[in-house]
């Protein structure tokens, strides 16, 4: 998952069962995850990547999960504060900084984003990540894992409430870097409007060249104005003989 990270000498941590140690293709980074719970896939790294950064952000991850997206851009921001709701995952997303030796740039919070002030400070950062819920309660079939159902259906946060968080965490000028599904583009956006942000960058993500985009990544603005969206070419994932793209294979370190 190549993202400029640097080298990071780790020790082999101990392992619960149902634990399991990933790879993370990224200056020797490595991720704990537990098999009963939900594990980060594509649409994280992805977005991980979308943003562009200059070392000087405070960053906020909305829902991190295990930590994934602050391991991958930690090397490049100034401090990242990473927010989880599943104490379970919270608890993965400290030993995970410790173990790739970032935590004293990774600071783990556990809570409701949904009550922001209890959380972080107004207006304290420059950039939010937000990998939310993809699918309205009602909309598809609910994992029996309460931690894969939270992750993909809006059972605690929907998307009005990642958007407010996002307004409430960011300055003026900050921006918003989430992935989500296409088929709800015109809901984010309008979502995004009444916190008074403008999409500045959009990047659809096909499968394959011949297939629909499943994932659109996006970054907005807070407090800009509506004019100046750059739409970018859309990333395939892979060829037409399903062979990743030389893109991804980028993203991935040339691990894939």
């Amino acid at each position: 998952m190549h993202r400029g990270c640097r080298k990071t000498a780790v020790n082999d941590p101990v392992l619960v069962p149902g634990e399991r140690l990933d790879d993370l293709a990224c200056g020797g980074r490595r991720i704990i995850q537990r098999t009963d719970e939900f594990c980060f896939s594509m649409d994280a790294v992805l977005l991980a990547h979308f943003p562009r950064l200059t070392g000087r952000e405070r960053v906020l991850d909305l829902g991190t999960g295990a930590g994934v997206i602050p391991l991958l851009i930690v090397d490049e921001v100034r401090e990242v504060l990473a927010v989880e709701l599943n104490s379970a995952q919270a608890a993965l997303a400290v030993r995970n900084a410790a173990l790739n030796g970032v935590s004293e740039k990774i600071t783990v919070r556990e809570g409701d984003y949904r009550d922001p002030p209890a959380l972080f400070v107004f207006e304290s950062f420059d950039l939010v990540f937000a990998n939310p819920p993809y699918y309205p309660v009602g909309c598809g079939a609910v994992s029996t894992c309460a931690g894969r159902a939270a992750a993909r259906h809006e059972i605690t946060a929907t998307l009005a409430d990642t958007v407010r968080a996002s307004a409430y965490a960011l300055r003026f000028g900050g921006r918003l870097a989430m992935v989500h599904i296409p088929e709800r583009l015109g809901e984010i956006i309008c979502a995004l409007h009444r916190e008074c942000f403008a999409v500045k960058r959009m990047r659809l993500v096909q499968p394959r060249p011949d297939k629909a985009p499943n994932l659109v990544l996006l970054e907005a603005v807070k407090g800009a104005s509506l004019t100046g969206m750059r739409h970018l070419s859309p990333l395939i994932v892979r060829t037409a003989d399903g062979r990743y793209t030389d893109e991804i294979r980028h993203i991935y370190g040339g691990s894939v």
